[in-house]
């Protein structure tokens, strides 16, 4: 049994995005593609990488027609523009949106023979190993979020499937992680929200997992080792501080736009989260999330501004996070009273049985202060659905296998209907 950890260089600091051009010409780059969506090209965030790639001289081309919760269609669009550019060099500026498509862009450009499919995960896609060497990827988060710039991982909805699904490979993680603080002030109110319970799951989620070594078989090839390979004591300290940081200033965040000392920690939450779930991995918030996403009907979140209709990622994640640590605690009642303690739970008479009710409150409390919908139903789902979205998370194998609690479509039904309300 053992683990593995890799992760992204990381710089962080405000304004350290003005280095981003001299990077470039230290890396010998003739051509860069830099990435973004339509609604960060007016931001300070692309203007401040735009300024310092006049300033260093470096020709790039600029492809900003991103999704918002991308599709594989949205993803094929990208891969198109940069298997014609002949990039020798990618920059995203944005959000998991921005970064995951950039991600396969350079992976599908680098390997221009594969099919689609090819390196999508199993049991959608074949799961290939990646072994062709992708060109220098440099990712400027704007959102607090993710942490999508340390990780091998880039996920889209699979329209004819209406689920999400990913590619998740350690060589698809960007060279350099860009964190410059200055970039969440531009981020409106719902999308600080959202994208901050995304890193909550994720500290929780990995801090939960299925420990490493319960995990069988041993891959015969370290080629073949998952990223995501169950908590692990490497994972877990990274964990747990992302979540203390989140205990303190996610409200903050949310409610001053201002506060940009809770801004700037959320940040860095962000990235400390997905160093541990991108080695840990996350299980039933996530594996759930992506029907609930995939299967959206009319529900359009405020502050996101897109043309289509959208559960943001953070919000499809969380809404069921009540109920999956309900369900898990049984295993590990310790760590999950641990993780209700630090969101601020009293846990001085709480027995071990009742952790997952305790966890599940703590929970319910945080998003009720938090003005969050009032479950699966305020977003417009009903019992009708479940039947679907229970169809939806069964090929989430990559990280429902990972849940301390092994689940059947019986569990997962039952797990849906408790998140229809919260409150």
């Amino acid at each position: 049994h053992c683990l593995q950890m890799a992760i992204s260089n990381i710089r962080y600091g405000a304004g350290v995005t003005k280095e981003v051009g001299m990077d470039l010409q230290n890396l010998g780059a003739r051509r860069v593609c830099l990435m973004t969506d339509k609604n960060l090209c007016q931001l300070p965030p692309v203007k401040a990488v735009l300024n310092s790639l006049a300033k260093h001289g470096i020709n790039f081309q600029m492809y900003d027609n991103v999704r918002v919760e991308p599709t594989d269609q949205s993803f094929l669009d990208a891969i198109e523009f940069a298997k014609k550019g002949e990039f020798d060099a990618y920059v995203a500026v944005g959000g998991g949106s921005v970064m995951d498509t950039c991600k396969a862009a350079n992976l599908y450009a680098a390997s221009p023979a594969s099919d689609f499919l090819d390196y999508v995960n199993a049991p959608i896609g074949k799961g290939k190993p990646v072994t062709v060497p992708l060109k220098p990827l440099i990712a400027v988060p704007t959102t607090a979020g993710t942490g999508s710039e340390t990780t091998g991982v880039a996920i889209f909805d699979f329209k004819e499937l209406k689920v999400k699904t990913g590619i998740a490979s350690r060589a698809i993680k960007p060279t350099l992680g860009i964190v410059d603080p200055l970039h969440t002030l531009s981020m409106p109110e719902r999308v600080v929200a959202n994208s901050g319970f995304d890193v909550l799951c994720h500290a929780l989620e990995s801090y939960t997992a299925l420990p490493y070594d319960q995990r069988s078989p041993c891959p015969p090839n370290p080629l073949s080792r998952p990223a995501y390979q169950g908590s692990n004591p490497i994972s877990d300290v990274w964990a747990l501080h992302a979540l203390h940081i989140v205990a303190k200033y996610l409200k903050r965040a949310i409610r001053n736009p201002e506060d940009h000392e809770a801004r700037a920690r959320m940040h860095l939450a962000s990235a400390f989260a997905g160093i541990g779930f991108g080695n840990a991995g996350v299980h039933l918030c996530h594996g759930m999330s992506y029907p609930i996403s995939g299967l959206v009907k009319t529900y359009k979140a405020k502050d996101y501004n897109v043309d289509h209709s959208l559960v943001p990622h953070g919000l499809s994640v969380v809404l069921t996070s009540p109920a999956v640590f309900a369900f898990t605690a049984q295993i590990r009642p310790e760590r999950h009273l641990e993780a209700a303690e630090i969101l601020g739970a009293d846990i001085r008479r709480a027995r071990t049985k009742e952790a997952g009710l305790v966890l599940a409150e703590t929970l319910r409390k945080f998003l009720f202060d938090l003005d969050v919908d009032d479950g699966l139903a305020a977003i417009g789902y009903s019992t009708a659905d479940i039947p679907a979205l229970v169809q939806g998370t069964l090929p989430q194998e990559r990280v429902t296998k990972l849940s301390p609690r092994p689940q059947t479509e019986e569990d997962l039904a039952a797990l849906f209907e408790a998140s229809m309300k919260l409150y």
